[in-house]
């Protein structure tokens, strides 16, 4: 089975991708252009939002929300998520304004999907990999990901990627509103959430690629977010209470 493209919608979070988000939209309406796309934008003080809403006037497919400031990844994903399910959209797909998520690739996730699976566009699994990665970027991933998946007790090779096709049913049944994680560790508390609701994840093999322009959002406290709550969650599981 595919995810029909009537009925998915791309979400992109912007903060600060003035130069990033054009390109991505130019690539992906090359190979997908009638497909639904919403940018949503955390009031980026380089005027992403303002760029987008001039985008979308000469795209019936491209709408804009605008949230009222810098939230996070996670806060920014989960109104995008809202907002495909109040417009009947039955997939959402998760995609970077940056361009490490190659829209050329999207095809083989979208025909992975399913009502009850998610699909994870892996670097670490047989055909992956990484493209003008530094050396320390590679190990921090590599790294969270073994981490994660051993104290979660989860088999997913890449628990931390970001470029997804998820049935937006699954998305509710995990009670969203629950979902505290503000940066990439989002990407980590969603899949365990699926995963012990007794679903499926499927990795498709992706070429990850770095960003050619702006600046990247990982920083210190994202990683230290991120370690501080797979350890709780890991531990809470261990004990029986997560």
């Amino acid at each position: 089975m595919s995810a029909p493209a009537s009925t998915t919608l791309v979400v992109v979070p912007t903060y600060n991708e003035v130069e990033s988000l054009p390109v991505l939209l130019r690539r992906l309406r090359a190979v997908h252009p009638d497909l639904p796309v919403l940018v949503v934008d955390d009031a980026s003080p380089d005027g992403t939002g303002e760029l987008a809403d001039q985008l979308a006037t000469a795209d019936a497919h491209l709408v804009v929300l605008h949230r009222a400031g810098k939230e996070g990844l996670g806060p920014a994903y989960i109104a995008g998520f809202h907002w495909a399910a109040e417009h009947g959209y039955d997939y959402v797909v998760e995609m970077d304004a940056d361009g490490s998520h190659q829209p050329e690739q999207l095809a083989a996730l979208l025909d992975a999907a399913a009502p009850d699976v998610l699909v994870l566009g892996s670097r670490w699994v047989s055909g992956g990999s990484t493209q003008d990665w530094p050396w320390h970027r590679q190990l921090l991933s590599r790294s969270a990901s073994w981490y994660s998946r051993t104290l979660l007790g989860l088999g997913t090779r890449d628990i931390t990627a970001g470029y997804r096709v998820i049935p937006v049913a699954l998305l509710e049944e995990i009670s969203l509103e629950n979902v505290e994680s503000h940066g990439y560790c989002f990407q980590i508390d969603v899949l365990r959430r699926i995963v012990a609701a007794g679903h499926s994840v499927v990795e498709v093999p992706i070429t990850f690629v770095e960003r050619t322009a702006g600046k990247s959002k990982m920083d210190l406290p994202i990683v230290l977010e991120a370690m501080r709550r797979v350890t709780a969650w890991g531990v809470s599981s261990r004990l029986g209470r997560g």
